[in-house]
């Protein structure tokens, strides 16, 4: 996830409240080598990391390289949206979806030396759920999404030890996000004695912005890294293998992050052979890049890129016929043809195809420019006037360039007969604010999932009838939905659950229409010829253990 992420992806299975034990581990927990060799990969970022403690992270670049430094207690297997173990071998649901029993890997430490047991897994939920007003204003945002909040309103009810190696998870209400939403970075296990030692939860505010405590600047996980430097000055972030490592070593000796803003410059870095990999490159460089000798990894799309319409600020937008005339003006096979890879799609739906719970008899809005015409003239709404933003200084997996998007659509809008106002923001540099604060009347935004359910998707935009981008209560239908959302998630039983889901995605499609779901993009990444041993993730979380340069 950023809050804001071939073979088809196989289901959730643990999703599925009807499982008894799940899968036992393929991996190797012998301790043994593992055929570790030297060498450094240098993968250029697009960022530099907020925090080097995952809970409190939001994005994907602190994720990139948190995610080799600590592990889950789930994981989703490489190369798929699958969930697998991670430090827990299995997990059983109770049969009223409340009770999670996990047992945990043997033999495993952190890199400071501490055991992983029941006791340090509950100290870490016990401190996620603890946070104080500043962490619950902002940084810990994934648990706050993914728990629906803290205190008497979380889904969270609570961690038992059950004996040394096996730990019972508790919560307020069966949900079909569980136990996928443990696979989430942020939610990794960390070292509970560096939790303690390093005052994890003294999170301050300062200014606009926070201040972290010790423990931030020292991560302390189970996986094959370590953080050996982040050097600010010269913009790198270096890790070392962890050789106590309980399964197989990573191959590479260091991974280092070389933080380089712009994506021309990261493709020249690439030529100069000054890094060996980047994410995201621009779908017009994939055929130049290969024909350099590169290889370019094309990951599956499990992701939406949307128009969100915002009633709020623009009352014209309260009339769903309205909004039904701006998902008929968009061309999207015109837009999937012209403007995105090979392999995108045009969506009919706010999910991916791959997710239980999508509708395969939704078709996508049709495109007609009489239609949406006259919608708007019974609407009243003839020669409207819509506020239509997108972001600058950024690139997203189902959205590589927001500007030219953003032309295409605004072209067909105004074919349409609505006056379009373009106004623009840097991505983290006010887009997202003013998106959250309702200041735009339409605009350009996505997703990639973080795990395979209905529930990351549609329950992440329209769960919270108060709290989401769309201004669903303003459109006269928030509470309505959100209600329904919550029911669906809670249904245990998974067919029923699916069911439920492919009626929401037909209403919102049909009768609340928030916004206009667009499409559906295949993101790459590419590494040079010298690089083996990279699996690439539909969720855009690859891991670098497996990665070798050179033949080293």
């Amino acid at each position: 996830m950023s809050m804001r992420k071939a073979a088809p992806l196989a289901a959730l299975a643990a999703t599925a409240l009807a499982l008894s034990a799940c899968a036992e581990s393929e991996r190797d927990d012998s301790g043994g080598g593992g055929g570790e060799s030297g060498g450094t990969f240098t993968f250029g970022a697009a960022g530099a990391p907020e925090v080097f403690d995952p809970f409190y992270a939001t994005d994907g670049e602190t994720f990139r390289v948190t995610r080799q430094i600590f592990e889950g207690l789930v994981e989703v297997k490489p190369g798929s949206a699958e969930l697998g173990p991670g430090l827990a071998e299995k997990w059983e649901p109770s049969e009223d979806g409340k009770e999670w029993t996990f047992t945990l890997r043997e033999g495993v430490t952190f890199s400071d030396g501490a055991k992983l047991d029941a006791d340090a897994v509950c100290a870490n939920f016990e401190r996620m759920a603890d946070q104080n007003k500043a962490a619950q204003s902002g940084p810990a945002e994934y648990w706050s999404t993914a728990m629906g909040g803290f205190g008497e309103d979380a889904l969270y009810d609570g961690c038992e030890a059950e004996d040394d190696m096996t730990v019972v998870l508790k919560v307020k209400s069966s949900t079909s996000k569980f136990p996928a939403m443990l696979s989430l970075s942020s939610l990794a296990i960390q070292s509970p004695k560096a939790l303690e030692e390093g005052n994890a939860n003294d999170v301050k505010t300062q200014g606009e912005g926070f201040v972290y405590p010790e423990n931030s600047k020292k991560p302390v996980g189970s996986g094959p890294y370590t953080l050996e430097e982040y050097d600010e000055a010269n913009k790198t972030v270096t890790l070392k293998r962890n050789d106590d490592y309980w399964g197989e070593k990573a191959k590479t000796e260091k991974i280092v992050f070389k933080i380089i803003p712009d994506e021309t410059t990261r493709r020249q870095e690439l030529e100069a052979g000054s890094i060996d990999g980047y994410d995201l490159p621009n779908p017009v460089d994939w055929k130049g890049l290969e024909d350099e000798g590169n290889n370019v990894e094309i990951r599956d799309p499990f992701n939406i890129l949307y128009m969100g319409l915002n009633p709020e600020a623009n009352p014209t937008l309260k009339d769903v016929k309205v909004r039904q005339a701006i998902n008929h003006a968009i061309d999207r096979e015109g837009l999937v043809k012209s403007q995105l890879p090979d392999g995108a799609t045009a969506a009919s739906q706010f999910m991916p195809d791959t997710v239980s719970g999508y509708n395969k008899d939704l078709e996508p809005y049709e495109h007609d420019v009489e239609k949406a015409k006259s919608l708007l003239k019974e609407a009243d709404a003839e020669g409207m006037t819509l506020q239509f933003a997108y972001p600058s200084e950024v690139s997203r997996p189902y959205m590589p360039n927001p500007q030219k998007l953003h032309e295409a659509i605004t072209n067909d809008l105004e074919e349409a007969g609505i006056k379009v106002e373009v106004t623009t923001k840097p991505w983290n540099g006010g887009y997202l604010d003013n998106v959250d604060a309702h200041r735009y009347d339409a605009f350009l935004l996505g997703w990639t999932g973080d795990y395979d359910s209905p529930d990351n998707f549609i329950g992440t935009f329209f769960g919270n009838a108060k709290l989401n981008d769309f201004s669903t209560v303003a459109g006269g239908y928030g509470t309505e939905l959100s209600k329904e959302l919550a029911d669906a998630d809670s249904t245990v039983d998974e067919d029923e659950r699916a069911t439920k889901y492919e009626e929401i995605n037909t209403k919102i499609a049909e009768e609340y229409v928030p916004g206009a779901p667009i499409s559906h993009s295949p993101p790459a990444i590419v590494v040079s010829d010298d690089v083996e041993g990279l699996t690439a993730s539909p969720l855009t979380a690859e891991k670098f253990s497996t990665v070798t340069v050179g033949g080293k």
